[in-house]
């Protein structure tokens, strides 16, 4: 009860300001600190992080709610740690619970408008746990975990409905809703919180054509990667994919922080880029 009634008070105050800012929450999935230029990666190109790195704050004694998906992102949305949070283990059917008070509830009750484009991964249809439930407005990508796996699936969640993307690359259709969320919340005057839980670099390795060309025959690979009996793609040249995936992170942020620019709202807008927790597989 004093939780509750501490973040009401929040969302009071929050109110009373005259200049609410924008929060932009970018997040990936499984990327580690060394894919990042800023900390010394030499081959995988992330200009768009680095300059925000360079020009902003670096948290660099920061951690991550868990060492693995759906807890990390549990207690990303409840502020509690996975001793309390609800989500502790990585099943991939567990679902925040109807009692659980997120941080896009509280943003909510404070005038913001909330958009989810990404990996969800608390909660499914039918569910208390589904984003829009938990205080989005909007939600667009992979509710499961198990169907954030692939990066060509053929239909996202546009809520609770399913999308038919044929044969795009799914966080290219994801970052596209991200953008047209941010243009629509400031053309209608409204204070945004948009989290992006993007699903790269997480297996399974696979890129588009222009992502893989910069890295193709420049990284060493020492031999395929091939998992097909765990699901996951079949991939001749791992290293490129997953540099390509990495760099294609970095272009999403580059996408939204441009949009963010073009429409005059840098000064009140405080973005973060992290990710859900360290790199999974060395590859």
């Amino acid at each position: 009860m004093l939780r509750r009634q501490f973040l009401a008070s929040l969302s009071a105050l929050a109110l009373q300001s005259q200049r609410r800012p924008n929060i932009v929450f970018i997040m990936a999935d499984d990327m580690g600190y060394a894919d990042l230029g800023f900390y010394g990666q030499k081959y995988i190109k992330t200009p768009n992080i680095d300059k925000l790195a360079t020009e902003g704050m670096r948290f660099t004694d920061s951690y991550a709610g868990c060492t693995v998906c759906a807890p990390s992102r549990s207690v990303l949305m409840t502020g509690r740690h996975t001793g309390h949070t609800s989500i502790r283990s990585n099943p991939g059917a567990v679902p925040l619970l109807d009692e659980d008070l997120t941080v896009a509830e509280v943003l909510k009750q404070a005038g913001y408008t909330t958009g989810c484009y990404g990996k969800w991964g608390l909660g499914d249809v039918g569910s208390n746990g589904a984003p829009w439930k938990q205080g989005f407005d909007d939600f667009y990508g992979f509710l499961s975990q198990v169907h954030a796996h692939y990066q060509y699936p053929k239909v996202l969640f546009h809520n609770d409905k399913e999308d038919s993307i044929g044969d795009a690359f799914a966080n290219d259709r994801i970052a596209d809703r991200a953008v047209a969320f941010t243009r629509d919340a400031v053309k209608r005057g409204q204070p945004f919180f948009l989290y992006t839980p993007f699903t790269l670099p997480h297996l399974e390795l696979l890129a588009p054509e222009d992502g893989m060309k910069p890295y193709d025959g420049v990284l060493p690979e020492d031999g395929p990667y091939d998992q097909r009996r765990g699901h996951y793609a079949f991939q001749p040249k791992p290293h490129a994919a997953y540099a390509a995936m990495v760099s294609r992170i970095d272009k999403y942020v580059g996408m939204i922080v441009n949009e963010i620019k073009s429409l005059g709202v840098e000064d009140n807008t405080i973005i973060f880029v992290t990710s859900d927790n360290g790199t999974a597989t060395p590859i």
